[in-house]
Protein backbone atom coordinates (compact mmCIF):
# COMPACT_ATOMS: atom_id res chain seq x y z
CA UNK A 1 0.00 0.00 0.00
CA UNK A 2 1.07 3.55 -0.87
CA UNK A 3 1.77 5.54 2.60
CA UNK A 4 2.28 8.81 2.04
CA UNK A 5 4.22 10.56 4.79
CA UNK A 6 3.12 14.48 6.34
CA UNK A 7 5.73 16.34 4.04
CA UNK A 8 3.85 14.76 0.84
CA UNK A 9 6.42 12.21 -0.52
CA UNK A 10 5.28 8.43 -0.10
CA UNK A 11 7.43 5.60 1.48
CA UNK A 12 8.21 4.39 -2.44
CA UNK A 13 9.54 8.21 -3.65
CA UNK A 14 11.62 8.32 -0.64
CA UNK A 15 12.94 5.07 -1.31
CA UNK A 16 13.46 5.95 -4.89
CA UNK A 17 14.98 8.95 -4.33
CA UNK A 18 17.73 7.34 -1.52
CA UNK A 19 18.26 4.64 -4.30
CA UNK A 20 19.45 7.93 -7.06
CA UNK A 21 21.24 9.44 -3.88
CA UNK A 22 23.56 6.48 -2.95
CA UNK A 23 24.03 5.52 -6.54
CA UNK A 24 25.43 9.02 -8.28
CA UNK A 25 27.34 9.38 -4.86
CA UNK A 26 28.61 6.05 -5.50
CA UNK A 27 29.61 6.35 -9.09
CA UNK A 28 31.12 9.75 -8.93
CA UNK A 29 33.54 7.67 -6.14
CA UNK A 30 34.00 4.90 -9.05
CA UNK A 31 35.03 7.20 -10.93
CA UNK A 32 37.43 9.44 -9.55
CA UNK A 33 37.70 9.09 -5.77
CA UNK A 34 38.07 4.80 -6.27
CA UNK A 35 40.79 4.83 -4.07
CA UNK A 36 40.54 7.41 -1.83
CA UNK A 37 40.99 6.71 2.08
CA UNK A 38 37.71 8.83 2.71
CA UNK A 39 35.59 6.33 0.74
CA UNK A 40 36.69 3.10 2.96
CA UNK A 41 36.25 5.25 5.99
CA UNK A 42 32.55 6.03 5.35
CA UNK A 43 32.27 2.56 4.15
CA UNK A 44 33.32 1.00 6.71
CA UNK A 45 31.97 3.13 9.95
CA UNK A 46 28.91 5.02 8.48
CA UNK A 47 26.92 3.34 5.32
CA UNK A 48 27.92 -0.10 6.54
CA UNK A 49 26.70 -0.28 9.99
CA UNK A 50 23.57 1.73 8.86
CA UNK A 51 22.74 -0.66 6.33
CA UNK A 52 23.29 -4.28 8.79
CA UNK A 53 20.82 -2.32 11.26
CA UNK A 54 18.05 -2.06 8.85
CA UNK A 55 18.53 -5.85 7.99
CA UNK A 56 18.67 -7.16 11.71
CA UNK A 57 15.39 -5.36 11.95
CA UNK A 58 14.17 -7.16 9.49
CA UNK A 59 15.47 -10.27 10.35
CA UNK A 60 14.08 -10.24 14.23
CA UNK A 61 10.92 -9.23 12.69
CA UNK A 62 10.50 -11.71 9.83
CA UNK A 63 10.09 -15.21 11.56
CA UNK A 64 7.10 -14.22 13.61
CA UNK A 65 5.17 -12.18 10.56
CA UNK A 66 5.72 -15.40 8.45
CA UNK A 67 5.19 -18.39 11.69
CA UNK A 68 1.86 -15.85 12.70
CA UNK A 69 0.94 -15.37 9.00
CA UNK A 70 1.26 -18.89 8.06
CA UNK A 71 -1.28 -20.25 11.09
CA UNK A 72 -3.36 -17.71 10.74
CA UNK A 73 -4.16 -18.36 6.55
CA UNK A 74 -4.09 -21.94 7.15
CA UNK A 75 -6.24 -21.92 10.40
CA UNK A 76 -8.97 -19.54 8.69
CA UNK A 77 -9.37 -22.09 6.03
CA UNK A 78 -12.40 -23.40 8.27
CA UNK A 79 -13.48 -20.82 9.98
CA UNK A 80 -16.67 -21.61 8.20
CA UNK A 81 -18.20 -24.75 7.94
CA UNK A 82 -20.00 -23.87 4.94
CA UNK A 83 -16.72 -23.33 2.80
CA UNK A 84 -14.13 -25.82 4.01
CA UNK A 85 -14.47 -28.03 0.80
CA UNK A 86 -13.98 -24.82 -0.91
CA UNK A 87 -11.06 -24.16 1.09
CA UNK A 88 -9.56 -26.81 0.41
CA UNK A 89 -9.87 -26.72 -3.15
CA UNK A 90 -8.55 -23.01 -3.01
CA UNK A 91 -5.70 -24.61 -0.78
CA UNK A 92 -4.76 -26.89 -3.90
CA UNK A 93 -5.10 -24.27 -6.56
CA UNK A 94 -3.07 -21.93 -4.89
CA UNK A 95 -0.06 -24.12 -4.08
CA UNK A 96 -0.60 -25.83 -7.87
CA UNK A 97 -0.66 -22.49 -9.71
CA UNK A 98 2.11 -20.59 -7.47
CA UNK A 99 4.38 -23.64 -8.28
CA UNK A 100 3.90 -22.79 -12.18
CA UNK A 101 4.17 -18.89 -11.89
CA UNK A 102 7.92 -19.85 -9.28
CA UNK A 103 8.81 -22.35 -12.02
CA UNK A 104 8.28 -20.25 -14.91
CA UNK A 105 9.88 -17.54 -13.30
CA UNK A 106 12.98 -19.72 -12.24
CA UNK A 107 13.32 -21.02 -16.16
CA UNK A 108 13.42 -17.40 -17.28
CA UNK A 109 15.90 -16.04 -15.17
CA UNK A 110 18.01 -19.37 -15.89
CA UNK A 111 17.56 -18.80 -19.47
CA UNK A 112 18.51 -15.28 -20.27
CA UNK A 113 20.55 -14.69 -17.20
CA UNK A 114 20.71 -11.27 -16.34
CA UNK A 115 23.15 -10.93 -13.60
CA UNK A 116 25.54 -13.30 -15.30
CA UNK A 117 28.85 -11.43 -16.30
CA UNK A 118 29.87 -9.48 -13.48
CA UNK A 119 34.01 -10.54 -13.05
CA UNK A 120 33.53 -12.94 -9.78
CA UNK A 121 36.76 -11.92 -8.40
CA UNK A 122 35.21 -8.18 -7.59
CA UNK A 123 31.92 -9.57 -6.44
CA UNK A 124 33.15 -12.55 -3.79
CA UNK A 125 35.50 -9.11 -2.81
CA UNK A 126 32.68 -7.15 -2.49
CA UNK A 127 30.82 -9.84 -0.66
CA UNK A 128 33.61 -9.99 1.66
CA UNK A 129 33.67 -6.54 2.76
CA UNK A 130 30.26 -5.53 2.79
CA UNK A 131 29.10 -7.53 5.24
CA UNK A 132 30.88 -9.43 8.17
CA UNK A 133 28.59 -12.09 8.20
CA UNK A 134 29.25 -13.01 4.55
CA UNK A 135 31.64 -15.70 5.46
CA UNK A 136 29.22 -17.13 8.13
CA UNK A 137 26.72 -17.53 5.16
CA UNK A 138 28.33 -18.94 2.82
CA UNK A 139 29.72 -21.73 5.34
CA UNK A 140 26.58 -21.65 6.60
CA UNK A 141 25.38 -22.35 3.03
CA UNK A 142 27.85 -25.08 2.34
CA UNK A 143 27.17 -26.74 5.77
CA UNK A 144 22.99 -27.60 4.47
CA UNK A 145 22.32 -31.41 4.15
CA UNK A 146 21.35 -32.72 0.63
CA UNK A 147 19.53 -35.45 -0.78
CA UNK A 148 16.84 -37.57 1.60
CA UNK A 149 18.57 -36.09 4.67
CA UNK A 150 17.93 -32.65 3.34
CA UNK A 151 14.37 -33.38 2.78
CA UNK A 152 14.09 -35.09 6.13
CA UNK A 153 15.58 -32.07 7.75
CA UNK A 154 12.48 -29.49 6.94
CA UNK A 155 10.52 -31.37 9.59
CA UNK A 156 12.38 -30.01 12.77
CA UNK A 157 12.84 -31.63 15.84
CA UNK A 158 14.04 -28.41 17.74
CA UNK A 159 11.90 -25.44 16.94
CA UNK A 160 13.74 -23.45 18.99
CA UNK A 161 17.11 -24.03 17.36
CA UNK A 162 15.73 -24.04 14.03
CA UNK A 163 13.81 -20.46 14.60
CA UNK A 164 16.91 -18.70 15.35
CA UNK A 165 18.75 -20.21 11.89
CA UNK A 166 18.07 -18.13 8.66
CA UNK A 167 19.13 -21.54 6.79
CA UNK A 168 15.97 -23.26 8.55
CA UNK A 169 13.10 -21.03 7.42
CA UNK A 170 11.70 -24.12 5.52
CA UNK A 171 11.75 -26.35 8.80
CA UNK A 172 9.91 -22.77 10.46
CA UNK A 173 7.21 -22.96 7.83
CA UNK A 174 6.82 -26.63 7.93
CA UNK A 175 5.77 -26.41 11.91
CA UNK A 176 3.52 -23.22 11.20
CA UNK A 177 1.90 -25.42 8.41
CA UNK A 178 1.34 -28.48 10.73
CA UNK A 179 0.06 -26.05 13.51
CA UNK A 180 -2.29 -24.17 11.26
CA UNK A 181 -4.03 -27.39 10.30
CA UNK A 182 -3.89 -28.30 14.08
CA UNK A 183 -5.87 -25.03 14.27
CA UNK A 184 -8.15 -25.93 11.53
CA UNK A 185 -9.43 -29.38 12.80
CA UNK A 186 -9.47 -28.05 16.38
CA UNK A 187 -12.93 -26.69 17.51
CA UNK A 188 -12.62 -25.96 21.20
CA UNK A 189 -12.80 -21.97 22.99
CA UNK A 190 -9.29 -22.22 23.59
CA UNK A 191 -8.34 -22.78 20.32
CA UNK A 192 -10.37 -20.12 18.69
CA UNK A 193 -8.47 -17.50 21.59
CA UNK A 194 -5.28 -18.55 20.49
CA UNK A 195 -6.00 -18.19 16.64
CA UNK A 196 -6.79 -14.42 17.75
CA UNK A 197 -3.65 -14.60 19.80
CA UNK A 198 -1.65 -15.79 16.29
CA UNK A 199 -3.89 -12.91 14.66
CA UNK A 200 -2.42 -10.46 16.94
CA UNK A 201 1.32 -11.70 16.69
CA UNK A 202 0.80 -10.70 12.93
CA UNK A 203 -0.88 -7.40 13.55
CA UNK A 204 1.50 -6.37 15.96
CA UNK A 205 4.86 -7.52 13.58
CA UNK A 206 2.87 -5.94 10.13
CA UNK A 207 2.99 -2.77 12.07
CA UNK A 208 6.34 -2.80 13.60
CA UNK A 209 7.95 -4.16 10.09
CA UNK A 210 5.99 -1.03 8.63
CA UNK A 211 7.84 1.36 11.32
CA UNK A 212 10.90 -0.57 9.93
CA UNK A 213 10.29 0.48 6.55
CA UNK A 214 10.60 3.70 7.15
CA UNK A 215 14.06 3.43 7.65
CA UNK A 216 14.32 2.10 4.26
CA UNK A 217 15.13 5.24 2.02
CA UNK A 218 18.62 5.64 4.31
CA UNK A 219 19.30 2.57 4.10
CA UNK A 220 19.07 2.14 0.14
CA UNK A 221 21.52 5.19 -0.15
CA UNK A 222 23.82 3.23 2.11
CA UNK A 223 23.48 0.33 -0.03
CA UNK A 224 23.46 1.48 -3.16
CA UNK A 225 26.58 3.86 -1.98
CA UNK A 226 28.77 0.95 -0.86
CA UNK A 227 27.72 -1.00 -4.37
CA UNK A 228 28.31 1.39 -6.87
CA UNK A 229 31.57 2.96 -5.61
CA UNK A 230 32.82 -0.76 -6.38
CA UNK A 231 31.22 -1.98 -9.20
CA UNK A 232 30.59 1.51 -11.33
CA UNK A 233 28.41 1.59 -14.65
CA UNK A 234 28.60 -1.90 -14.87
CA UNK A 235 25.54 -1.96 -11.72
CA UNK A 236 23.25 -0.04 -14.11
CA UNK A 237 23.78 -2.62 -17.27
CA UNK A 238 22.25 -5.48 -15.01
CA UNK A 239 19.82 -3.46 -13.49
CA UNK A 240 17.85 -3.36 -16.40
CA UNK A 241 18.38 -6.57 -17.25
CA UNK A 242 16.77 -7.56 -13.86
CA UNK A 243 13.94 -5.40 -14.61
CA UNK A 244 13.56 -7.01 -17.98
CA UNK A 245 13.10 -10.39 -16.77
CA UNK A 246 10.62 -10.08 -14.11
CA UNK A 247 8.42 -8.34 -16.25
CA UNK A 248 9.14 -11.01 -19.02
CA UNK A 249 8.16 -13.52 -16.38
CA UNK A 250 4.90 -11.94 -15.29
CA UNK A 251 3.89 -11.33 -18.62
CA UNK A 252 3.77 -15.08 -19.32
CA UNK A 253 1.73 -15.68 -16.18
CA UNK A 254 -0.36 -13.05 -17.25
CA UNK A 255 -1.12 -13.63 -20.72
CA UNK A 256 -0.41 -17.29 -21.07
CA UNK A 257 -0.75 -19.55 -17.94
CA UNK A 258 -3.87 -17.60 -16.32
CA UNK A 259 -5.69 -17.98 -20.31
CA UNK A 260 -5.14 -21.38 -20.34
CA UNK A 261 -7.04 -21.80 -16.67
CA UNK A 262 -9.60 -19.82 -17.75
CA UNK A 263 -10.34 -21.51 -20.88
CA UNK A 264 -9.92 -24.83 -19.68
CA UNK A 265 -10.75 -24.76 -15.83
CA UNK A 266 -12.76 -21.51 -15.46
CA UNK A 267 -15.20 -22.15 -18.14
CA UNK A 268 -14.53 -18.03 -18.94
CA UNK A 269 -13.34 -16.64 -22.22
CA UNK A 270 -10.39 -14.87 -20.58
CA UNK A 271 -10.75 -11.72 -23.33
CA UNK A 272 -14.10 -11.34 -21.55
CA UNK A 273 -12.73 -11.53 -18.28
CA UNK A 274 -9.56 -9.24 -18.96
CA UNK A 275 -12.30 -6.85 -19.58
CA UNK A 276 -14.70 -6.98 -16.57
CA UNK A 277 -11.91 -6.97 -14.11
CA UNK A 278 -9.62 -4.11 -15.68
CA UNK A 279 -11.15 -1.52 -12.76
CA UNK A 280 -9.66 -4.05 -10.22
CA UNK A 281 -6.44 -4.22 -12.11
CA UNK A 282 -5.72 -0.75 -12.06
CA UNK A 283 -7.12 0.02 -8.74
CA UNK A 284 -4.08 -2.75 -7.56
CA UNK A 285 -1.58 -1.04 -10.25
CA UNK A 286 -1.95 2.04 -9.04
CA UNK A 287 -1.80 1.56 -4.78
CA UNK A 288 0.80 -1.48 -5.38
CA UNK A 289 -1.60 -3.15 -2.61
CA UNK A 290 -3.99 -6.41 -2.88
CA UNK A 291 -5.17 -5.46 0.93
CA UNK A 292 -6.40 -2.02 -0.61
CA UNK A 293 -7.86 -3.59 -4.07
CA UNK A 294 -9.76 -6.09 -1.61
CA UNK A 295 -13.11 -4.17 -1.66
CA UNK A 296 -12.63 -3.58 -5.04
CA UNK A 297 -12.15 -7.20 -6.14
CA UNK A 298 -14.73 -8.28 -4.39
CA UNK A 299 -17.49 -5.89 -6.05
CA UNK A 300 -15.89 -7.11 -9.49
CA UNK A 301 -16.46 -10.19 -9.20
CA UNK A 302 -19.93 -9.81 -7.90
CA UNK A 303 -21.07 -7.45 -9.76
CA UNK A 304 -19.16 -8.35 -13.25
CA UNK A 305 -18.40 -11.93 -13.09
CA UNK A 306 -21.36 -12.62 -11.72
CA UNK A 307 -19.45 -15.42 -9.43
CA UNK A 308 -21.16 -16.71 -6.49
CA UNK A 309 -20.71 -14.79 -3.29
CA UNK A 310 -20.06 -17.30 -1.03
CA UNK A 311 -17.17 -18.41 -3.07
CA UNK A 312 -15.63 -15.06 -3.91
CA UNK A 313 -15.55 -13.87 -0.91
CA UNK A 314 -13.80 -16.76 0.76
CA UNK A 315 -11.48 -17.09 -2.54
CA UNK A 316 -10.69 -13.39 -2.89
CA UNK A 317 -10.06 -12.97 1.49
CA UNK A 318 -8.00 -15.31 1.78
CA UNK A 319 -6.09 -14.91 -1.61
CA UNK A 320 -5.58 -11.25 -0.46
CA UNK A 321 -2.89 -12.81 1.36
CA UNK A 322 -2.27 -16.26 0.51
CA UNK A 323 -2.70 -16.67 -3.77
CA UNK A 324 0.40 -13.76 -4.21
CA UNK A 325 1.83 -15.39 -8.18
CA UNK A 326 3.37 -11.96 -8.76
CA UNK A 327 5.12 -11.49 -5.94
CA UNK A 328 6.51 -15.20 -5.54
CA UNK A 329 7.98 -14.70 -9.16
CA UNK A 330 9.48 -11.59 -7.87
CA UNK A 331 11.44 -13.03 -5.43
CA UNK A 332 12.26 -16.21 -7.60
CA UNK A 333 13.57 -13.77 -10.13
CA UNK A 334 15.16 -11.59 -7.73
CA UNK A 335 17.26 -15.00 -5.87
CA UNK A 336 18.35 -16.75 -8.70
CA UNK A 337 19.28 -12.95 -10.41
CA UNK A 338 21.56 -11.93 -7.65
CA UNK A 339 23.42 -15.68 -7.32
CA UNK A 340 24.24 -15.10 -10.86
CA UNK A 341 25.35 -11.41 -10.08
CA UNK A 342 27.98 -12.32 -7.14
CA UNK A 343 28.94 -15.79 -9.09
CA UNK A 344 27.27 -18.19 -7.17
CA UNK A 345 25.69 -21.03 -8.84
CA UNK A 346 22.77 -22.67 -7.09
CA UNK A 347 21.70 -26.86 -7.14
CA UNK A 348 19.42 -28.43 -8.67
CA UNK A 349 18.16 -29.04 -4.82
CA UNK A 350 18.97 -25.37 -4.11
CA UNK A 351 16.79 -23.94 -6.72
CA UNK A 352 14.13 -26.38 -5.81
CA UNK A 353 14.69 -24.82 -2.02
CA UNK A 354 14.35 -21.31 -3.12
CA UNK A 355 11.03 -22.09 -5.23
CA UNK A 356 8.99 -24.26 -2.35
CA UNK A 357 10.56 -20.58 0.28
CA UNK A 358 8.82 -18.62 -2.11
CA UNK A 359 5.39 -20.44 -2.85
CA UNK A 360 5.16 -20.76 1.34
CA UNK A 361 6.59 -17.11 1.22
CA UNK A 362 3.79 -15.59 -0.75
CA UNK A 363 1.25 -16.94 1.71
CA UNK A 364 3.06 -15.22 4.71
CA UNK A 365 3.86 -11.87 2.68
CA UNK A 366 2.49 -8.64 4.33
CA UNK A 367 0.54 -6.41 2.27
CA UNK A 368 2.97 -3.33 3.27
CA UNK A 369 5.23 -1.05 1.19
CA UNK A 370 8.41 -3.47 0.18
CA UNK A 371 6.70 -6.65 2.23
CA UNK A 372 8.10 -8.90 0.22
CA UNK A 373 11.86 -8.05 0.82
CA UNK A 374 12.25 -9.35 4.39
CA UNK A 375 11.16 -12.62 2.36
CA UNK A 376 13.80 -12.08 -0.25
CA UNK A 377 16.44 -11.17 2.50
CA UNK A 378 15.81 -14.63 4.07
CA UNK A 379 16.12 -16.85 1.20
CA UNK A 380 19.43 -14.70 0.42
CA UNK A 381 21.31 -16.01 3.74
CA UNK A 382 19.81 -19.52 2.88
CA UNK A 383 21.49 -20.02 -0.03
CA UNK A 384 24.40 -18.26 0.69
CA UNK A 385 24.38 -14.63 -0.13
CA UNK A 386 24.99 -11.63 1.84
CA UNK A 387 21.38 -10.45 2.39
CA UNK A 388 22.74 -6.70 1.80
CA UNK A 389 22.95 -7.77 -2.11
CA UNK A 390 19.13 -6.83 -1.64
CA UNK A 391 19.81 -2.94 -2.15
CA UNK A 392 20.51 -3.42 -6.11
CA UNK A 393 16.78 -4.05 -6.26
CA UNK A 394 14.72 -1.86 -3.65
CA UNK A 395 15.54 1.17 -5.97
CA UNK A 396 13.49 0.34 -8.56
CA UNK A 397 10.96 -2.09 -6.48
CA UNK A 398 8.39 0.54 -6.23
CA UNK A 399 7.51 -0.22 -9.97
CA UNK A 400 7.82 -3.76 -10.07
CA UNK A 401 5.83 -3.83 -6.61
CA UNK A 402 2.77 -2.32 -8.95
CA UNK A 403 3.44 -4.81 -12.28
CA UNK A 404 3.46 -8.20 -9.37
CA UNK A 405 0.75 -6.66 -7.40
CA UNK A 406 -1.55 -5.98 -10.48
CA UNK A 407 -1.08 -9.90 -10.99
CA UNK A 408 -1.49 -11.05 -7.62
CA UNK A 409 -5.01 -9.35 -7.59
CA UNK A 410 -5.78 -11.16 -11.51
CA UNK A 411 -4.53 -14.03 -10.37
CA UNK A 412 -7.16 -13.95 -6.91
CA UNK A 413 -9.85 -13.18 -9.29
CA UNK A 414 -9.08 -15.71 -11.69
CA UNK A 415 -9.15 -18.13 -8.78
CA UNK A 416 -12.16 -17.07 -7.96
CA UNK A 417 -13.53 -17.50 -11.40
CA UNK A 418 -11.85 -21.53 -11.39
CA UNK A 419 -13.18 -22.35 -8.18
CA UNK A 420 -17.07 -21.04 -8.54
CA UNK A 421 -17.12 -23.08 -11.92
CA UNK A 422 -18.04 -26.12 -10.00
CA UNK A 423 -20.25 -24.26 -7.19
CA UNK A 424 -24.04 -23.52 -7.76
CA UNK A 425 -24.68 -19.75 -8.93
CA UNK A 426 -25.95 -17.55 -6.73
CA UNK A 427 -27.88 -14.41 -7.62
CA UNK A 428 -25.96 -11.12 -7.14
CA UNK A 429 -26.83 -8.36 -4.30
CA UNK A 430 -29.60 -6.09 -6.02
CA UNK A 431 -28.24 -3.23 -3.94
CA UNK A 432 -24.45 -3.49 -5.10
CA UNK A 433 -23.13 -3.11 -1.42
CA UNK A 434 -21.28 -5.72 0.25
CA UNK A 435 -20.94 -6.68 3.70
CA UNK A 436 -17.48 -6.18 5.37
CA UNK A 437 -14.99 -8.71 3.71
CA UNK A 438 -13.83 -10.34 6.98
CA UNK A 439 -17.59 -11.33 7.19
CA UNK A 440 -17.40 -13.77 4.68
Amino acid sequence: MTETTRGGLSLQWKMLIGFVVGLVLGLIAFSTQRDAAWVEFVTTYVTQPIGQIFLRLLFMLVIPLLFSALVVGIAEMGEIRALRRVGLRTLAYTVVVSSIAVAVSLVVVNVLRPGAGVDRAVASQMLEDSAGRAGEIVKAGAEQPGGVDAFVSIIPNNLVEVMGSNSSILSVMFFALFFGIGLLITDTPNARALQRGFEGIFDVTMRLILVVIKLAPIAVACFMFNLAALFGWDLLIRLSAYVGVVLLALGIQLLIVYPALLSTLGGKNPLLFFRQIQEAAVMAFSTASSNATLPTALRVAENNLRLPRRVSRFVLTIGATANQNGTAMFEGVTVIFLAQFFGIELTIWQQLMVMAVCILGGIGTAGVPAGSLPVVALILAMVGIDPQAIALVLGVDRFLDMCRTTLNVVGDLVAAQVISSGEPDEAAPEDGNLPDPKEA
